[in-house]
C-alpha cells in the first residue's frame, strides 16, 4: 500500500526566479550555498531563516558531538545546509544534523549524502513543527533513519526515536535522571537538561569520559 504524506502548505514554495518543479539533477545546479531549501516530489520548498535560539542549539550539538566523535572516532558529523537524499519519497531533506556512521562513508557525495543518515537531528521552530513531527517523521522511518532526535527548545521538549527491527520508531524515554542513551553512536549519552542549559563542552566531555 501506498504511503501518505502529509501535505506541505505550510512551507514555502520557491518564487518564480527558482522553479518549484525540478529534477534532482536540476535542483543541485541551481542551487548555491545561500540557497537553503529542500526538494520534495520534485518540488523546491524554501526553509524559514533560523532563530538565535535554534542556531545555538545546533551549534552546541555539533560541538558536543563532533568532539565527541574525534576522540572516539566512529563516523561523521554534518550539519545543516547539507543535503540528505532519501529514495522513500523521494525527496531531499536539509536536516539540522546528520551522523552517518563510518562503514556507510560511501553513500557521502559531495553535494549530498545519498540515502539514510544513521541518526537525524531536527530541531523544530513553529514554522518547522509540523513538517518535523509529520512528513519527516514518516520519510526519515520509512527511509530507515536509525535514530531521530526531535528537539523542540520553545517547549524545552526533546524525544529520541529509535527503529526497530520492524522498521518503526519507538520512543525512547530518558531515565528517570534525566539521561538519554545512543543506539548509533556508541557510549554516547546526554542529559536533556544540557539542551537548555548548554554548560560548557568540555565539562559534558568530561563527564561523558573522553578528556
Amino acid at each position: 500500500m501506498a504511503t501518505s504524506f502529509p501535505s506541505t502548505e505550510h512551507a514555502q514554495v520557491a518564487p518564480a526566479a527558482l522553479p518549484t518543479l525540478q529534477t534532482w539533477e536540476e535542483f543541485l545546479a541551481r542551487r548555491d550555498e545561500d540557497t537553503h531549501a529542500e526538494w520534495v516530489d520534485g518540488r523546491v520548498i524554501l526553509m524559514s531563516p533560523a532563530s538565535s535560539d535554534h542556531q545555538l542549539l545546533k551549534v552546541f550539538l555539533v560541538q558536543v558531538l563532533g568532539l565527541y566523535l574525534e576522540q572516539r572516532p566512529q563516523g561523521l558529523i554534518l550539519d545543516a545546509p547539507f543535503l540528505m537524499r532519501l529514495p522513500s519519497r523521494p525527496s531531499g531533506r536539509e536536516a539540522d544534523i546528520l551522523f552517518i556512521a563510518q562503514e556507510r562513508l560511501n553513500l557521502l557525495q559531495p553535494a549530498f549524502l545519498d540515502g539514510p543518515a544513521d541518526l537525524v537531528v531536527e530541531i523544530i521552530s513553529p514554522e518547522s513543527d509540523e513538517r518535523d513531527r509529520g512528513e519527516k517523521f514518516i520519510e526519515y522511518e520509512a527511509a530507515g533513519v536509525r535514530e531521530y532526535w526531535l528537539i523542540d527548545p520553545l517547549r524545552e521538549e526533546a524525544m529520541f526515536y529509535q527503529l526497530t527491527p520492524q522498521g518503526r520508531y519507538r520512543l525512547v524515554v530518558p531515565s528517570s535522571e534525566g539521561v538519554y542513551h545512543s543506539a548509533v553512536i556508541a557510549g554516547l549519552w546526554l542529559r536533556v537538561e544540557w539542551l537548555w542549559q548548554r554548560p560548557p563542552v568540555l565539562r559534558i566531555l568530561k563527564d561523558l569520559g573522553v578528556l
